[in-house]
């Protein structure tokens, strides 16, 4: 048996238990590993002519035993030799993939899709397993060999037999615990939701044995036959070209993949490339979200790196003006942690999420344009929440008082959600929202306060902010005074004001 050395145990110790906060990302992890398998051989094969593969010949087998307790992910990929096994396996966090995508970089072109770089999505395995096997023969080599591990030690690497080319991952499973049930992923139907939630749109189809109910022929019964099914979609809407997408394969894949029943108002559909790139499908909902008006409604949109599911609720990809939008975002581009779960902040987020707002801010404007009604109708079902930056036309602009807009911040607990800001500095970036949106410095939008309006006493002026000083109305104190103050001072207010009106 080989050993792992110390430093190389505490650091598996450390991905297993602490780098991926989910457990069944194992799955998406191992059949990312089998497709970069598979597209390593597929690629040699476009660059080798003496390799007769064609992409027909290439897929993912998923398979289970109950009995056993096992799980299986095999592909006919390109395989590795004994020495790759050491060095891919036995080394914590080496990338086969990056090393061969580095070596090949110059002749890929766009024949290679890549998706591992970090080396450590294998050791997700032993998450949910206590033991992992993995067979592996090398294309075009007659001897296999398997490499073995429980991680106590170390591993093994002993030859074997296995009739074909490619890589072969034998996971078994961990007993149940009280925390922790391992069961649910010997279940056909747990497995297939979690290729169709994380790997739908891997290139190769991703097949395994299915139980389906048919009915006999000439008679009223039912029977369970076994079928060999494919899983996964392979090909994702965003990536087929427009023309060949209707609107009506746009609606069920919005209703199926957003659970709405009702069909989106509007679609916007992008491809960008450049200084970075991406694509994007994003769908402006024609009802609130059922949830829409609650506290615990998260907005974002879903995240993809290079067709696999990352993540559900990127929400430094949509600002909170537009949290209505639903949709999603691929990108090769963006920075992830090592466990592929969170996405990092730098350039090219930023970049992706100021192109977002522009493109949704310019469907509003154009909607608002050129069907007029429609955003009408819009406007109504989502104005009581919508904190921002629709324009709308000068005429519908409604202006508040710095009275009426203190007294609605403070029923909505702006000062006691936001402590570090006093009055004035509120009522100075209120005033910035407005003239982004068209208005006058000294105007603001209803939506500011999230469609509730105030009466318009005698307009709003420049030195209004002032006046209110003078007059008790407005205070730089951030904090919400106490019931028994504001019943102290009204008196005293009430008498103020009425001098000044006299």
């Amino acid at each position: 048996m080989r050993k792992f050395k110390t430093e190389s145990k505490k650091l598996l110790d450390l991905m297993i238990n602490s780098i991926y906060t989910n457990k069944e990302i194992f799955l998406r992890e191992l059949i990312s590993n089998a497709s970069d398998a598979v597209d390593k051989l597929y690629f040699k094969s476009l660059t080798d002519q003496t390799i007769g593969i064609s992409k027909n010949d290439l897929e993912i087998d998923v398979d289970f035993d109950k009995e056993s307790r096992t799980i299986t992910i095999s592909d006919t990929g390109i395989g590795m030799t004994k020495e790759e096994l050491e060095t891919n396996l036995g080394t914590i966090a080496h990338s086969g993939s990056l090393e061969f995508k580095t070596d090949n970089a110059e002749a890929q072109g766009e024949d290679l899709d890549i998706i591992g770089q970090f080396g450590v999505g294998f050791y997700s395995a032993f998450m949910v397993a206590h033991k992992v096997e993995v067979i592996s023969k090398k294309y075009g080599e007659d001897q296999a060999y398997i490499w073995e591990s429980d991680t106590s030690d170390g591993y093994t690497v002993k030859e074997c037999d296995y009739p074909q080319h490619g890589t072969r991952i034998n996971l078994f499973l961990k007993e149940n615990t009280d925390d922790e049930n391992y069961d649910q992923y010997l279940d056909e139907y747990e497995i297939q939701r979690l290729v169709k939630k994380y790997s739908d749109y891997v290139h190769y189809p991703i097949e395994m044995d299915m139980t389906t109910s048919k009915q006999k022929e000439d008679s009223d019964e039912y029977e369970q036959v076994v079928e060999h099914k494919t899983l996964n979609s392979m090909v994702p809407l965003w990536k087929r070209p427009k023309k060949d997408i209707t609107k009506e394969d746009y609606n069920e894949f919005y209703q199926d993949k957003f659970n709405d029943f009702n069909e989106p108002l509007k679609v916007m559909h992008n491809s960008v490339e450049g200084t970075i790139s991406y694509d994007s499908l994003l769908f402006i909902p024609s009802k609130p979200p059922m949830n829409y008006y609650s506290q615990d409604y998260e907005k974002g949109l879903q995240l993809y790196s290079r067709g696999v599911f990352i993540m559900d609720k990127a929400s430094d990809l949509v600002p909170e003006h537009y949290r209505f939008v639903k949709g999603l975002v691929d990108s090769q581009d963006l920075s992830l942690n090592i466990s592929r779960e969170m996405l990092q902040h730098d350039r090219q987020l930023k970049l992706i999420a100021d192109k977002i707002e522009k493109r949704i801010q310019s469907e509003l404007e154009k909607m608002l344009k050129n069907e007029r009604e429609t955003y009408e109708e819009f406007w109504k079902e989502f104005e009581k929440r919508m904190p921002g930056q629709i324009r709308i036309p000068q005429e519908e602009v409604v202006t508040f008082t710095y009275k009426g807009m203190e007294k609605k911040l403070r029923e909505q607990g702006y000062f006691k959600e936001h402590p570090e800001m006093d009055f004035e500095e509120g009522i100075k970036q209120l005033r910035q929202k407005g003239t982004e949106m068209g208005g006058r410095a000294d105007e603001l939008t209803g939506e500011d306060f999230h469609g509730e309006e105030v009466e318009l006493k005698d307009g709003t002026r420049t030195d209004t902010l002032e006046a209110a000083r003078k007059k008790g109305i407005a205070t730089s104190d951030a904090k919400e005074k106490a019931p028994e103050e504001t019943a102290k001072e009204e008196p005293a207010k009430k008498e103020t004001e009425a001098k000044e009106t006299k």
